[in-house]
């Protein structure tokens, strides 16, 4: 039986181009790549994690698919080893951004223009794109998705050298998401932002602390309703 995703995983699918070689930092069990293997998306794949329950998770879902001869697993933190695999497309799901992006700092050769990256931080998604903006990357779009009611944005970047800057609503948000007004998720998400930052500005008033910051921030988010 052929692997089915969630509408999470199929958004940072959506972003693999037909052919590529794809490595799938913290697989888990595989069923990303194995999915696009399946689906003759990816040509083939490599699977990593850093923990052996879940590689070992991935090893049995990669043989109950018949694919060990496209799809390789490796233990690995993050893209430790995997220079020589010559991948097209770099997939990380399923973590914070902060640790995405010291995974990336950590790999220089992902900073060449062939490679794509397709990111799905579950936290801290302004702090990926702003490491990403200012380290070289741009990025090309993002996709909003919702699964078991919770909310993600995941990026589509590839590396041309150049510096680039976000205002602090796009940083929250995502450039490609404020412009599309009629995406189904958007308001959800613009709502969401809106709810955490009234959060902090209640917590640093009640401290007796200044939020004007938080106060600027908060009128130029809600203008995007």
């Amino acid at each position: 039986m052929n692997i089915k995703l969630d509408d999470r995983l199929l958004s940072a699918a959506s972003f693999v181009r037909p052919g590529d070689a794809v490595i799938d930092v913290g697989t888990d069990h595989a069923y990303l790549p194995v999915y696009l293997v399946e689906a003759g998306i990816a040509s083939r794949a490599l699977a990593t994690d850093i923990n052996e329950g879940p590689l070992n998770n991935a090893k049995e879902t990669v043989a109950s698919h018949g694919l060990t001869d496209k799809v390789s697993t490796a233990l690995a933190n993050g893209l430790a080893g995997a220079e020589d695999f010559g991948a097209d497309t770099v997939m990380i799901c399923g973590m914070g951004g902060e640790l995405i992006a010291d995974i990336l700092e950590a790999a220089p050769f992902i900073k060449n223009p062939h490679v794509r990256l397709i990111l799905q931080p579950m936290t801290f998604v302004d702090h990926l794109r702003r490491y990403l903006l200012q380290n070289g990357f741009h990025i090309l779009d993002e996709a909003l998705s919702t699964d078991n009611k919770k909310l993600y944005a995941c990026l589509c970047a590839e590396y041309d050298g150049a510096v680039r800057e976000y205002s602090d609503v796009e940083l929250l948000i995502g450039r490609h998401n404020l412009v599309r007004r009629e995406h189904p998720l958007r308001t959800a998400f613009l709502e969401r932002e809106i709810r955490k930052l009234e959060g902090i500005v209640r917590g640093k008033e009640s401290g007796g602390l200044e939020a004007a910051a938080e106060k600027k921030l908060l009128s130029d988010l809600k203008a995007q309703l």
